[in-house]
């Protein structure tokens, strides 16, 4: 299946607007997650973080987005000490691009939320790897290996 391309967009983020085209030259990991401070988006979040040096030494900035506000965000960054940008998506733009909202159930009802998903931009802009429905553990680890492959 051919991977669909990225437009370039801008958003809000911890470190004021995070602009995809500003970061050519470098791989783009960007990573979705359905919400700040909960068991698996702190697993994901931490993981990252622990892995972040090894990421930036193979050129790639890290990006994790969801539908939290600015204010979360920056909690959520400043309690995990996060060493890279979070993306803050309230009107679910970036959800919607990357299609990562779905029907999920939750307690037996049936909710739409962010589907945790990750992708990867190649340092000229193109969308090179997708993975969809990830599992937070251990997945941070098989992201690295894809980008160092691409090195």
């Amino acid at each position: 299946m051919a991977l669909p391309n990225i437009k370039d967009f801008t958003a809000g983020s911890t470190g004021g607007l995070f602009k995809l085209s500003a970061q050519k030259g470098n791989a783009v990991v960007i990573y979705f997650y359905p919400k700040d401070n909960t068991p698996g988006c702190i697993t994901e979040g931490m993981e990252f973080r622990d892995l972040a040096k090894d990421f930036a030494k193979s050129g790639a900035v890290i990006a994790g987005v969801s539908r939290d506000s600015l204010k979360s965000h920056e909690n959520f960054k400043a309690k995990l000490d996060l060493p890279f940008e979070l993306i803050s998506d309230p009107d679910e733009k970036l959800c919607e691009l990357f299609g990562v909202m779905k029907l999920k159930n939750m307690y037996g009802k049936q909710v739409r939320g962010v589907e945790r998903s990750t992708f990867v931009i190649d340092k000229t802009g193109k969308l090179v790897k997708e993975w969809r429905a990830v599992k937070a553990p251990g997945h941070a680890a098989e992201v690295l290996a894809f980008v160092q492959s691409l090195n």
